[in-house]
């Protein structure tokens, strides 16, 4: 019998608690960042989906330091790069002693906080806790990144996962984070909750979202299953706090079309692109005149400081030049300028940052700037991450986002705004679902006397 329990036990699909009731509880926590950092703590590996501005870098920070005090042991807090020295000043901040560290070395701060590409000169062995900022860009990471990262997490007994987009278009994403925080994995979650909506040939068809819908009859059971390890918050009122100082300023977008001047090789006229290769050729043969219409856009801008965000090296070189006084942060720059180009735009001293989503598009906390230029892509991720820099909770003024695209891709700010109504639907439905399951009907006691049958 004890093994069949066993086997049983394997089947649950519930997670346990790891953690422990919380040592410290600061007062410079809302209330909703108590309860989350006071449920995770309890939990020991959960994940925490709050939207941008909610605070996900105090709350991570407390984790922490909660867990070093159980334990006296140490926790390392993986950021993008962009985002760790923000962190530190951040830890600062609110009295928590965390140094950035990039070489493995280990100091007198019990939390080293560090970005994804340095991981591999860390040793697991040296850490009882690990907490994954900015947790759902490990899938943009090449598989070996990806699975170095799961490992590492896989063998600590306290990990915590933070992110505003935990899956940003479907919920097959939501596998990536279960599998980090030592829950099912992604493919045993796909075949447990999950079905394929039609046959398929190749490994990357079947893992495209629209290939998988939720089995009708685990809904429920997938939903029970999420909310046991991870909470979604966009507001306080979501877990029934009060939204006071946490209302978003008016967001703006304007759609700026520019017209090619050059013709494609071989056509007449200018005609519809169709498909991603002649949407990307389509993009490269309208550089000037997007770059043109942005930086025109930039310097009439009344506002004091703009991020301007590129997808292409070609976009980002000839924005610095058009713009005056303009700061580009590219891949091929070292960690140490891209580091001071990001804390000169923070600071105020760079006016104008120019930048790919991809590089600074997750963590950073720019309030200070209420104006973006964007050239779209498909990636709505990418998009809501950029927008968030600025607008996010703290913002003060309206925030403005001048999109600008050329007539052949038009198609793809279609498709970006379909995403964007999806992404909202599915967030909506996320918390919807999970406060449900959350609530325990309970039947109060009317006090009502007992019958006595006749007859005794």
């Amino acid at each position: 019998m004890d093994e069949y329990y066993r086997f049983l036990h394997g089947k649950v699909q519930l997670s346990g608690d790891f953690g422990f009731e919380p040592i410290w509880t600061p007062d410079f926590l809302f209330g909703f960042q108590r309860d989350l950092v006071e449920w995770a703590t309890r939990k020991g590996r959960a994940a925490i989906f709050a939207d941008c501005g909610l605070g996900k870098t105090p709350m991570q920070l407390v984790w922490a330091e909660n867990v070093v005090r159980k334990t006296n042991g140490r926790v390392l807090v993986l950021t993008p790069l962009s985002v760790a020295n923000q962190t530190e000043r951040e830890a600062v901040k609110f009295g928590v002693d965390a140094k950035v560290c990039r070489d493995g070395s280990l100091g007198s701060a019990k939390i080293t906080i560090t970005n994804y590409e340095r991981l591999h000169y860390f040793d697991c062995n040296n850490f009882v806790g690990c907490v994954a900022d900015e947790s759902s860009i490990l899938k943009n990471f090449d598989g070996a990144t990806k699975a170095a990262v799961t490992e590492f997490m896989r063998r600590l007994p306290y990990r915590l996962l933070c992110t505003a987009t935990a899956a940003p278009n479907d919920h097959i994403e939501l596998g990536t984070s279960s599998e980090a925080v030592g829950e099912l994995g992604y493919s045993d979650m796909l075949s447990r909750f999950f079905r394929k909506t039609k046959r398929t040939y190749t490994r990357r068809d079947e893992h495209r979202g629209e290939m998988w819908k939720i089995r009708d009859h685990a809904t429920k059971d997938f939903w029970r299953w999420v909310c046991s390890w991870s909470r979604a918050i966009r507001k306080p009122s979501d877990m029934g706090h009060e939204d006071v100082g946490f209302t978003l300023p008016p967001l703006t977008t304007n759609q700026h079309v520019v017209k090619a001047t050059t013709l494609r090789p071989g056509w007449l006229f200018d005609m519809p692109v169709v498909g991603l290769h002649e949407q990307r050729q389509e993009r490269r043969r309208t550089i000037t005149e997007r770059c043109e219409m942005a930086a025109g856009i930039v310097e009439e801008s009344d506002r004091e400081s703009s991020i301007c965000w590129c997808h292409l090296n070609d976009e980002g070189d000839l924005l610095e030049r058009l713009i005056d006084g303009a700061v580009q942060v590219a891949g091929r720059h070292s960690d140490e300028r891209k580091i001071a180009a990001f804390d000169a735009f923070q600071s105020g001293d760079v006016k104008v940052l120019v930048t790919k989503p991809s590089i600074a598009g997750f963590g950073m906390n720019w309030e200070h700037c209420s104006h973006q230029t964007f050239f779209p892509s498909h990636s709505f991720e990418q998009w809501y991450q950029a927008v968030r820099r600025s607008w996010r909770f703290g913002q003060k003024e309206e925030v403005v986002v001048d999109v600008v695209t050329s007539e052949g891709e038009l198609d793809v700010l279609r498709n970006l705004q379909r995403k964007q109504d999806a992404a909202d639907a599915m967030f909506a439905n996320l918390v919807e679902m999970m406060n449900d399951e959350l609530k325990i009907q309970v039947t109060p006691y009317t006090g009502e006397k007992e019958e006595v049958p006749s007859w005794l």
